[in-house]
């Protein structure tokens, strides 16, 4: 899946925007902040979606990793703002700029299916923040991801927290999670 993203990435053009204007907004839950992240390499970039949301009259917010296993912060964020290097290097918003809570966290992925199984980079800071997140009160998963990233599935440990939807350059994937 590592070999296929750069090649998907190449062959989607402006997937951002598109994938932005997809997101049925009213068929999420009511949500104040979303989490989106800053994207690598061939990572889908979610700063078009970004731009929608705060256009909408929400909050964007980064993550910031605090070291390397432990959970991921988030902090309000706006494109174009000047970042820093976290934990492990990403760049994310500094420190004097407000915690956020988000009710909606968008993820990258290396593979999903329609069960709400995410492949991740491996690291665990998805599955360990999303966990407390979800301790504390409503949550809802985003997955962002190329329609190739589409797998028939992804095996899951008790510890993997599961997608609720998946946004592509082609559409919005509601997941059946059982």
């Amino acid at each position: 899946m590592r070999e296929l993203r750069p090649r998907l990435a190449a062959e989607a053009d402006n997937a951002g925007a598109r994938a932005a204007w997809h997101l049925p907004l009213n068929r999420l839950p009511a949500f104040e902040a979303a989490a989106v992240y800053y994207a690598q390499g061939s990572e889908f970039d979610p700063t078009p979606l970004a731009q929608r949301l705060i256009a909408e009259g929400r909050t964007a917010a980064l993550p910031v990793a605090r070291s390397r296993d432990g959970r991921l912060q988030f902090r309000r964020w706006t494109p174009g703002e000047t970042l820093e290097p976290d934990a492990v290097g990403v760049p994310s918003p500094p420190a004097a700029q407000p915690l956020v809570t988000p009710q909606l966290v968008v993820v990258p992925l290396l593979a999903f299916d329609r069960h709400g199984g995410r492949l991740g980079q491996g690291g665990g800071h998805y599955d360990r923040t999303l966990a407390e997140l979800r301790a504390k009160g409503a949550v809802f998963v985003l997955g962002l991801a190329y329609a190739g990233q589409l797998v028939d599935e992804i095996p899951m440990e008790p510890h993997d927290q599961p997608l609720d939807a998946v946004l592509t350059e082609v559409g919005y994937i509601a997941l059946r999670r059982d």
